[in-house]
């Protein structure tokens, strides 16, 4: 088989999405058996010829997280073993990056756990989306190429919002707001969070003028929802218009999609990376707006080894 064929396969996690990114590139999903035993361990058959081959393989690892971490690293290896010539792990949503360092004596470093994981088993390039902390690229000694939702959500905030603030969730989260802020070329806020005294609940306040104005929180993941549904309140107190919200991540646990139902957020905006389930499927306030074009562009520039990067100048 010619080294310059590309082979695309898929887990459990979102197949929905790599029929996309095939359907984008003019492709068909190879075919692979990816199954469970009847005490849970996973087994992954690789169904076709994939010696030489360029092998991308598209699994955010999303709930249940464990599961699709390890038919990630089976099927990596399944394909190393079965002499492809490079494995490119596609991770729309990267699980463990929220453990990106020491916060606590004795405590793991899990992302960079996951990052030997996959290195070990043969992968040899990673392309991820929104990466909850940019070091993460770093836990990697092979490339990463890290791509943005940004130019999907700038496109619908420039057709469907006016008058438009850009909030920051948080201090950390100033770098990712000031670049849509400049993007869109609007204002820009923060939510400061402060607890004076341990056990107090947090107070909010709000740096930067938002009345009258519709207030566009930018985060890269929604999990649990607390932390923006309490912000959503507290610039609908300080004069907002409106309030909206784009995350790239729809994690969505716990009591997220009823705290987003009763909030004052009139719509949630958040990426195809990880699929809805459950409740969070008939939430009305959620827009789903699909990352695959990009995702697909992506593989196709890695393997005619064009610049990704080139995509979002």
């Amino acid at each position: 088989m010619g080294n310059n064929v590309m082979k695309i396969f898929s887990g459990n996690a979102n197949y929905s999405m790599a029929e996309e990114i095939a359907k984008h590139l003019e492709m068909t999903i190879s075919a692979c058996d990816v199954r469970k035993f009847s005490d849970g361990e996973i087994f992954i058959e690789i169904r076709e010829n994939v010696r030489g081959t360029d092998s991308f393989i598209i699994q955010p690892t999303c709930t249940p997280v464990n599961d699709h971490l390890m038919e990630l690293v089976i099927m990596c290896d399944a394909l190393r073993r079965a002499s492809a010539r490079r494995i490119t792990a596609v991770l729309p949503y990267y699980g463990y990056a929220r453990q990106d360092r020491k916060v606590a004596p004795r405590v793991p470093i899990s992302a960079k756990v996951v990052a030997e994981m996959l290195m070990a088993v043969g992968v040899r390039r990673v392309l991820c989306m929104d990466l909850h902390a940019g070091q993460i690229q770093g836990f990697f000694n092979i490339p990463v190429d890290h791509l943005y939702a940004a130019p999907v959500f700038i496109k619908y905030i420039k057709e469907h919002f006016t008058d438009v603030i850009v909030v920051s969730p948080d201090a950390g989260g100033v770098e990712r707001a000031r670049a849509y802020a400049k993007r869109l070329k609007c204002g820009l806020a923060i939510i400061d969070k402060r607890r004076d005294k341990p056990n107090e609940c947090e107070a909010m306040h709000v740096i930067g003028d938002v009345r009258d104005k519709t207030a566009v929180i930018v985060d890269d993941m929604v999990d649990t929802a607390g932390t923006l549904c309490s912000g959503a309140k507290t610039l609908t107190e300080s004069g907002a218009r409106e309030v909206h919200a784009c995350c790239s991540h729809p994690v969505l646990s716990g009591p997220a999609v009823e705290r987003i139902s009763g909030s004052d957020i009139k719509s949630l905006i958040v990426t195809n990376s990880i699929p809805l389930r459950g409740e969070s499927r008939g939430c009305e306030k959620i827009k789903v707006l699909s990352v695959s074009a990009l995702l697909a562009e992506a593989i196709h520039r890695i393997h005619n080894e064009d610049s990704v990067s080139s995509l979002f100048v």
